[in-house]
């Protein structure tokens, strides 16, 4: 299948890496998201991903207990350098040559995010993984991921999720949920979507970057949906 996306930007849970119980990194996961991006990329598309922390860490969690929101955002950042760090492993050692930046600065692991660095680690057909937010609090991973999306100059934001689409409403409270192929970015806001937030919609509607909302553990989801196939919903202008 021939990719119809030069660039792409893949955001991944933090629950693609957990075990059975949702929580910690199971490396059995970890390389089979591993097995996943490198299907993507032998189609010759250039491959940056973000990652969530919710197998680590869930702000709420300390935000229901009086936490600082700021610490717990902050101890939610350092989680997903964790993540890339156990996702970078599994890529290269299926021969997948990969490279994290972290918002944060922490050289003894990794490089700091440097953005034209990126662009050129891209170009080289490495996979960058970026890690620890945007750097700052009261941003999600979405919102990073939305972010280093426009700044890479990526062709489509992939959400990656356990769900194979946009559903009305939460097709596990209501199993008749209307599912949704398409969807304006307006639409998608006034729907309030659980699995976007809507800073981040808001985002890539200013700047025109279309979202693909797919399940990740759809056998070939990710290769049909850089291929142009249709699947999962669309969100578009």
């Amino acid at each position: 299948m021939p990719a119809v996306y030069r660039r792409i930007l893949l955001k991944v849970g933090g629950e693609a890496l957990a075990g059975a119980g949702g929580y910690g990194i199971d490396p059995v996961q970890a390389e089979e998201l591993a097995e996943k991006i490198k299907r993507v990329k032998a189609m010759g598309v250039e491959v940056a991903v973000v990652l969530g922390a919710g197998n680590i860490w869930r702000g709420k969690q300390g935000l229901d207990r009086g936490m600082e929101r700021a610490t717990a955002d902050h101890m939610g950042m350092l989680a997903t350098v964790i993540n890339a760090l156990a996702l970078q492993d599994a890529l290269e050692r299926h021969g997948v040559e990969t490279r994290v930046q972290t918002a944060i600065e922490m050289k003894a692991v990794a490089e700091p995010y440097i953005r034209l660095r990126a662009i050129r680690h891209l170009e080289k057909g490495r996979v960058v993984i970026l890690g620890a937010g945007t750097g700052n609090p009261y941003f999600t991973t979405d919102t990073a991921a939305a972010l280093r999306a426009m700044e890479i100059n990526a062709d489509v934001l992939i959400k990656a999720t356990k769900v194979d689409a946009v559903y009305e409403e939460d097709p596990l409270v209501n199993p008749n949920a209307r599912r949704l192929t398409r969807l304006t970015y307006i639409e998608a806001l006034n729907l309030r979507i659980g699995v976007l937030d809507s800073t981040a919609i808001t985002l890539c509607m200013e700047n025109d970057l279309p979202i693909i909302v797919l399940n990740l553990w759809e056998p070939g989801s990710l290769e049909k949906a850089v291929a142009g196939e249709p699947i999962g919903t669309l969100i578009a202008r």
